[in-house]
């Protein structure tokens, strides 16, 4: 039997911060349903670490002139990258080449290390999206990514995590200003799910409410000010940012 599928999620209701599922165009909690229009949705988890993977779809790897890697290719972005559903991303005067990456984020759901790839999603809570911000420029001059990565505002994460999904079988999609940038089932990834967390957790301690994003297809592009991005999957939902300048 397939496991029941929720959308857990926390907002800031009336000053104080609560934690809930969506169910349709609601916020419900132990005891209280709000409508979605009446709060404001934040990061759904709260994680130590937020480790990234680069060039995981091959279309994207071949589009930024890249050589497909042998093993999964990590970074890390810094908690104080987050940002919330609805937040503005902010393009920074050290950069003047960013771009948005829509991806499949996957978060932990217990302390763990050494994880097999076969009890590899056990371990997982749920699945969320990204939008994995990168300064272009930067990670080009700096040759490593962590600026380019893990300035404030780089980590859009939401707008929920849902529980019970195939993370093989989804379709990710990105919108730049309601025009479709990137189309991509996430079977597309050249490390699957499983073998990402048999990798990282080789590495490092996982705790509840790490986020690994999986990765991007091919179709990324520069932002502006006053620009709109929306990353989907329709099982979890819709991230959606604005763009400011500095």
């Amino acid at each position: 039997m397939a496991p029941a599928r929720q959308r857990f999620a926390r907002c800031r209701y009336d000053g104080r911060i609560h934690e809930g599922t969506l169910d349709g165009d609601a916020f419900v909690t132990a005891d209280q349903c709000w409508p979605l229009a009446n709060v404001q949705l934040l990061v759904p988890c709260t994680p130590s670490k937020i480790i990234g993977v680069g060039r995981n779809y091959a279309e994207h790897a071949s589009e930024m002139g890249n050589p497909l890697p042998k093993e999964p290719l990590l970074f890390i972005k810094p908690p104080s990258s987050l940002l919330d559903p609805g937040g503005a991303i902010v393009l920074p005067p050290q950069s003047h080449e960013v771009h948005y990456e829509g991806e499949l984020a996957v978060v932990i759901g217990q302390r763990c290390h050494r994880v097999p790839r076969a009890g590899a999603l056990d371990v997982v809570w749920g699945y969320t999206l990204c939008n994995d911000i990168t300064a272009r420029d930067l990670q080009k001059s700096d040759q490593q990514w962590a600026r380019a990565k893990g300035m404030d505002t780089f980590g859009p994460i939401g707008p929920c995590i849902a529980s019970g999904l195939d993370p093989g079988n989804l379709r990710l999609r990105t919108y730049y200003n309601g025009e479709l940038r990137q189309d991509s089932p996430t079977s597309a990834l050249i490390f699957d799910v499983p073998t990402l967390i048999e990798y990282i957790s080789a590495a490092f301690t996982l705790e509840r409410g790490d986020v690994i994003t999986t990765g991007t297809p091919r179709g990324v592009g520069p932002l502006k000010p006053g620009d709109v991005v929306e990353v989907r999957i329709d099982e979890i939902g819709i991230l959606r940012n604005t763009v400011v300048a500095a």
